[in-house]
């Protein structure tokens, strides 16, 4: 971080046009605020970490704060020579568009710091939360923040199977439950040739592959033995801001992340036969007692059961669209689905 003074006379604070901010990084993703607010973010790839951000900045007569948070985790840390790898903020650091020309900020004093404000606080520890601020989910998403904290709670399921968590429609960063942590996320996604397989010739990794366009990792173990009964605390730090409009560097390819979807499967030789309750808006209730609120969009029940009775498992898309229309704008919306499960065999003879 580092200030920078502007003077009264400046052409841009009397309706004239706003500096352009260029700073040069060799990272995964570099994210600009000024004043305390986020002003702009670029992002590398795997393949070239090194890249320009170049954009318009807002500033004000006299001190202005202007703070580079560099993210690396995730990229490569091992290899020949590592050692003279440059990794992070290079620079140059310049201001363009002043009344002087060009300032170059790469020479002027910054502070650094390494840890989050999150961190040091240890916010992931359910002991440490009640004492914090919390913003209303449905206000971050209308104002995306990049390293946001987002927490929430949840019953532990019944039974003793295997658990994990979906983070196929997320993009970057850590998982804790109940203090502790699942790991880092970083949703990329497999590219290549899926549609052709021959293992004639020289092997070579790209031969024969599967799973392309689809997450190279989605799901993340959670051990039963962390879970409580109830009020299990779910905590994400995540790295990028605006899920839905931020596009994953895979490789050099650019890849839109996925929207989120309910999935619902059955026991091998069982299948769905009825919707007990379905609702896209903002239910209540829990498994038995499920009731609609407030928000509904009408077109639930008949959604679900087209695309999920008398099959095995099925897939629908959470998103406005999928529903007709957004059924209460500016409000957080869920989907909650009850579903009955028969035999199959009984299921056919049901339907002939």
């Amino acid at each position: 971080m580092t200030s920078v003074d502007i003077g009264e006379t400046e052409s841009f604070l009397h309706c004239g046009e706003l500096p352009t901010l260029i700073v040069q990084s060799t990272c995964h993703a570099v994210h600009i605020f000024v004043n305390g607010q986020l002003s702009g973010s670029a992002f590398g790839t795997r393949q070239n970490r090194r890249f320009t951000y170049r954009g318009k900045i807002n500033l004000h007569s006299g001190t202005n704060r202007i703070a580079l948070l560099s993210v690396a985790v995730g990229l490569p840390n091992v290899g020949g020579h590592f050692e003279t790898w440059n990794t992070g903020i290079l620079g140059p650091v310049a201001l363009h568009s002043l009344s002087q020309g060009k300032r170059d900020l790469s020479w002027q004093k910054w502070t650094y710091q390494v840890e989050l404000r999150g961190e040091a606080m240890n916010l992931a520890y359910p002991t440490n939360t009640p004492s914090i601020g919390w913003m209303d989910t449905s206000l971050t998403v209308q104002k995306p923040q990049p390293l946001t904290w987002h927490k929430t709670y949840f019953d532990a399921p019944e039974g003793d199977e295997p658990l994990a968590l979906d983070m196929e429609g997320m993009g970057k960063g850590q998982i804790w439950v109940n203090g502790e942590s699942i790991g880092r996320y970083w949703t990329a996604f497999a590219t290549g040739d899926c549609d052709h397989c021959s293992y004639t010739g020289t092997y070579k990794p790209n031969k024969c592959l599967s799973g392309c366009g689809q997450p190279t990792q989605r799901y993340y173990h959670v051990p039963r033995s962390w879970l409580k009964p109830r009020q299990n605390l779910l905590f994400l730090n995540h790295h990028h801001p605006n899920i839905k409009n931020w596009q994953l560097e895979s490789y050099g390819k650019g890849q839109t992340i996925h929207r989120p979807k309910v999935h619902l499967k059955w026991s091998p030789g069982q299948a769905i036969s009825a919707i007990k309750f379905a609702s896209f808006g903002t239910p209540l209730g829990k498994c038995g007692r499920y009731q609609q609120g407030e928000c509904h969009a009408a077109t639930s029940y008949a959604i679900l059961e087209r695309k999920c009775v008398g099959k095995a498992r099925c897939a629908v898309t959470i998103s406005n669209t999928n529903f007709g229309k957004d059924p209460c704008p500016n409000v957080l919306k869920r989907l909650t689905v009850e579903a009955v499960c028969s035999p199959e065999t009984s299921l056919t003879s049901w339907k002939a």
